[in-house]
């Protein structure tokens, strides 16, 4: 051990995935101009689906229905809409992909992180979504990923909500051009309006979710306007006619 002054520290160095990580989100912020855009959303409607199928979910399934595979199905619905985030930037050409890809930041133990691949996300249901995120971060954590696992996205979606998190700025995942954060949800009070337009206070479960996204494809009115479609179909979704055990 060693000091500077009264000071005394502990030196250690950076492990080799510590060192792969610093360098690619280093190049990411210095190639990419990166913007953050976030909008509130009311989580209501996917509360309402998780509770309908909770009990026969925790009896057949080895592991929780969390708000993510909703946001991701809702995503990949709002990028069909919106098909230049779901992009890569290379040498000044954008490649728009047809096939949704995401890609799911996995931490592991407070090590490193990272981001194994769902391909063609806009055929799935969100239960076939919910088990493909899990088995993606199971074999993650355990080491088992391989090249093929960890290539290919076109879309990123990172999730601090377990931790309660309000709102977080991701660094880009090169070479997309934009990240999703899906940050914690909490019951508070909210305004809503009936067909009448009459107002009232209720309690709902909200959220925040922020975009991180690089300006030299496009601009803020593109982003602002996706993020509205995102919000809308996390929101009016009927997701009880859609959730499922998945098989």
């Amino acid at each position: 051990m060693v000091g500077v002054g009264d000071n005394p520290f502990e030196s250690e160095q950076l492990s080799r995935l510590r060192r792969r990580i610093a360098k690619n989100t280093s190049n990411s912020k210095s190639v990419a101009p990166h913007v953050l855009t976030s909008i509130e959303v009311n989580y209501n409607s996917v509360e309402i689906a998780r509770k309908s199928i909770r009990e026969d979910w925790k009896a057949q399934v080895p592991f929780s229905l969390t708000y993510l595979p909703f946001v991701a199905v809702a995503t990949s619905r709002a990028l069909a809409d919106y098909p230049r985030l779901n992009a890569s930037l290379d040498d000044g050409e954008i490649r728009i992909y047809e096939s949704v890809n995401l890609a799911f930041a996995v931490d592991l133990d407070y090590e490193g992180l990272v981001a194994p691949v769902v391909r063609a996300v806009e055929k799935m249901s969100v239960g076939e979504v919910a088990l493909a995120i899990f088995d993606v971060s199971q074999r993650a954590r355990k080491n088992e990923l391989i090249p093929d696992d960890v290539s290919g996205a076109t879309f990123t979606l990172t999730n601090a909500g377990s931790y309660g998190t309000m709102l977080s700025f991701p660094i880009i995942n090169q070479p997309n051009v934009a990240i999703l954060s899906t940050d914690g949800v909490h019951r508070k009070p909210v305004v809503e309006s009936d067909a009448n337009g009459e107002e009232t206070i209720c309690v709902a479960s909200v959220g925040v979710l922020s975009l991180a996204w690089d300006h030299r494809p496009f601009d803020g009115a593109y982003v602002a306007s996706f993020m509205q479609r995102l919000k809308t179909l996390i929101e009016s979704t009927n997701w009880v006619d859609e959730i499922a055990l998945p098989e």
